[in-house]
């Protein structure tokens, strides 16, 4: 395998004190490449040298006594320049988008027949008018056209793509985009990791982070596909009634459900958007929703469980005949945020209520108290449940190899 580029004379003064390249390092990363690349140098146009490279295009050169030499400047002339690019669902803001160095394609919607797209000529404010006024709004995927227009944007500017949809079981998005991906000769990778909101964005966070050590979009998908299931999200309703308008449950359930007050929990793991509880109150909700993350942090993604007992509150409280015992942060284990990431969403305004959930988050959590990732649900999933929702994250931290 040759790798061509150009270097700086001086880089190579270190290469030509090079003796044989040494055994691949302990960490088990790397192959023998044979490294081309022209220089500075008046006589010297072009030199070639066989050489380790570590994983995702860290190049390592080994000098006398197994030294290693590594200089960045080599480093990033061999690393792949990727574009990660995903869609508004993530909750990633045009503005933060520029600010992170991605890319967001904005979701569009129907309003009474009108075409309007996510953060473009669509704000938050203006989505919750519409859906509190009765409006007829109707979700779909990003044109075609728009998708490959990007794409080809990006590809004149960056060597590979990573492009982040939301799951492939809550939008037809991602089975487009993997179709679209196949007409460009491997220089797309479309991940369909199951994510969505504030998972989707630390997917999309995590593949910056790995781009940035140097691997490609290969390698950043497989990894992404790995971790797809650790991570929940929980989220509890204001009202069923949008989910009776749009057709999710019936009028009947929703009006009995109305006349007792139930609050329904709803999880997404994985590929849908399911019921996973019912409480009575908000409090209750709030304290099921909490539980349910502390028991995913400790018993599926297997962080924090030092700190915990044998059985969570709500374990407890059910084997005692008291299932509908509000959460009792008191006896609460925290989850180390070394292994968990933790983060809130909330759809509508920034009131009063999901400020006081945040705080009762924190509370909870206390080794999270500042760290929360927090945005406003999706609106694709926001026009299904309506304004005055809650929820809560839970994301096991992505390792990368040292």
């Amino acid at each position: 395998m040759h790798v061509y580029g150009t270097m700086k004379a001086a880089h190579w003064k270190i290469a030509s004190r090079l003796a044989q390249p040494a055994s691949i390092p302990a960490s088990g990363y790397g192959h023998m490449i044979q490294l081309s690349a022209k220089t500075d140098h008046p006589v010297i146009p072009f030199i070639t040298r066989t050489v380790c490279c570590g994983r995702a295009g860290s190049v390592f050169y080994f000098g006398q006594n197994d030294t290693i030499v590594k200089s960045r400047e080599e480093e990033q002339l061999f690393m792949k320049n990727i574009a990660i690019v995903t869609d508004s669902n993530s909750g990633i803001t045009q503005a933060e988008a520029k600010r992170l160095g991605v890319y967001v394609i904005p979701m569009p919607f129907y309003i009474n027949g009108n075409l309007f797209y996510e953060d473009i000529n669509l704000t938050q404010e203006e989505f919750y008018t519409h859906l509190e006024e009765g409006s007829e709004i109707s979700t779909s995927a990003p044109a075609v056209s728009d998708v490959t227009e990007l794409w080809d944007s990006l590809l004149k500017e960056y060597d590979e793509i990573v492009h982040i949809p939301m799951s492939s079981a809550l939008s037809s998005t991602c089975a487009t985009a993997m179709m679209l991906a196949q007409s460009y000769e491997g220089r797309v990778f479309v991940v369909d990791n199951k994510r969505i909101s504030v998972t989707q964005k630390q997917a999309v966070l995590d593949a910056q982070r790995m781009a940035a050590a140097g691997w490609d979009g290969s390698s950043i998908r497989e990894k992404l596909l790995a971790d797809m299931y650790e991570c929940s999200i929980y989220i509890t309703l204001d009202t069923l009634y949008y989910l009776k308008k749009g057709g999710r449950v019936t009028p009947a359930v929703a009006a009995f459900g109305t006349l007792l007050r139930i609050k329904p929990v709803l999880q997404i793991q994985g590929d849908k958007l399911d019921t996973f509880a019912k409480a009575r109150t908000k409090k209750s909700a709030r304290g099921i929703m909490l539980d349910a993350i502390r028991k995913d942090g400790q018993v599926r993604f297997g962080a924090g469980a030092a700190a915990g007992r044998a059985g969570t509150p709500f374990d407890q409280a059910k084997a005692a005949g008291r299932a509908d015992t509000p959460f009792d942060q008191t006896n609460a284990a925290d989850l180390p945020s070394k292994d968990l990431i933790i983060g809130m969403a909330y759809t509508g305004a920034f009131t009063d209520e999901a400020q006081s959930w945040k705080e009762e988050i924190e509370n909870t959590f206390p080794s999270h108290r500042g760290k929360l990732l927090m945005d406003p649900l999706s609106l694709s999933i926001s026009c299904h449940i309506g304004p005055g929702a809650i929820g809560i994250g839970c994301i096991k931290k992505l390792r990368l190899p040292e």
